[in-house]
């Protein structure tokens, strides 16, 4: 089959690879489409992840498709059932998992390879993240539920409150997403603060009540508190992964505030903290990662309802031999996500 493999930073190749065959407890899916991912774009940039894959290595993690292999010991699935699986599974055993922290479980079951004509799906995910897709659900739609997974777990330790005012910092598919959930199911009023007029054109159509081109201001922090009556806002949601917007994170917090650090940044980089606005503003950072099987079901069924409109996040269709110039594309901010086609 082809397949995307990731050699090292911007070193990505289309490669014949042999089939994959279901081991026990395992199924292989035909990729009917796998999304690109912002996750994928700094991986891509950055020659690695330290905790989802160390390069030469099968490359994607989004994907939707149908089975048309089964594994010994599999059952409740058929050949041709429609399905997404998500990128990982706990392993249900540790510490972590007792305490229902799943995200923190030390024993992920990762897999990537979805930009390839065909996926293996290892057993721990068969068993806890691999689920049906209604019919009339596009691959394409329900290929993003992992990503909508990672942003209702966040959204969901944000503590927000209806008619809370929050910050959103970052105009990527996670950041839109985040408007979306934020306005649509928790009515929030979300001021979205990106760099691409046209994203930020998205985010209104999803529900921001402001958008604000960063480029065209002098101080984030500023223009926050003139929107929030001098104090900040209640809740902050950083979604770039970039050291710098941690920081104008924190400064946008009013008092009492929730700042959710969402974005992953380059490994072994730091932040500095003003000390006396954490400890007299009574601030709670929190660092929010991934995903549950929880949150894996609620994205899908969010997905499924279409009560939003998260096509609109999918810039546009692809073969996957075009997989190196989407990424380039992407780097350059011209697409969101893209829907690739094996």
């Amino acid at each position: 089959m082809l397949a995307a493999l990731l050699y090292g930073k911007e070193n990505l190749r289309l490669e014949k690879v042999p089939d994959p065959t279901p081991k026990k407890g395992e199924v292989v899916i035909q990729v009917g489409a796998a999304t690109t991912c912002g996750t994928d774009l700094k991986v891509w940039r950055r020659g690695g992840h330290a905790k989802m894959l160390k390069p030469p290595t099968l490359f994607g993690h989004e994907a939707a498709g149908q089975i048309v292999a089964i594994g010994e010991g599999v059952t409740g699935w058929q050949i041709g059932d429609r399905v997404v699986a998500n990128n990982s599974a706990p392993c249900m055993n540790c510490f972590f998992c007792q305490h229902q922290e799943f995200s923190l479980c030390p024993n992920l079951t990762w897999n990537n390879g979805t930009f390839a004509e065909y996926l293996r799906i290892p057993a721990p995910i068969v068993k806890h993240n691999l689920l049906p897709i209604p019919e009339d659900l596009p691959y394409e739609l329900a290929a993003m539920t992992e990503p909508l997974a990672c942003v209702l777990h966040g959204a969901a330790r944000s503590n927000v409150k209806p008619g809370d005012r929050v910050v959103v910092l970052g105009d990527g598919a996670i950041g839109l997403m985040f408007v979306a959930k934020l306005a649509h199911d928790l009515a929030a009023e979300v001021l979205l603060f990106g760099g691409n007029d046209d994203r930020l054109e998205i985010g209104q159509k999803l529900g921001a009540a402001q958008t604000f081109n960063y480029r065209q201001l002098p101080d984030i922090p500023t223009v926050v508190k003139e929107f929030t009556d001098g104090w900040g806002a209640d809740v902050v949601i950083e979604a770039t992964g970039l050291p710098s917007v941690w920081e104008t994170a924190i400064a946008c917090a009013r008092p009492g505030a929730t700042v959710n650090l969402f974005g992953g940044c380059p490994r072994d980089t730091t932040i500095t903290v003003n000390t006396e606005q954490l400890h007299y503003s009574e601030l709670t950072l929190k660092g929010v990662f991934h995903n549950t099987p929880e949150f894996v079901r609620a994205a899908l069924s969010l997905i499924a309802s279409r009560r939003i409109p998260f096509e609109l996040l999918i810039s546009e269709q692809r073969p996957l031999q075009d997989l190196e110039a989407v990424f380039c594309d992407m780097r350059s901010r011209k697409v969101i996500k893209v829907a690739m086609i094996p």
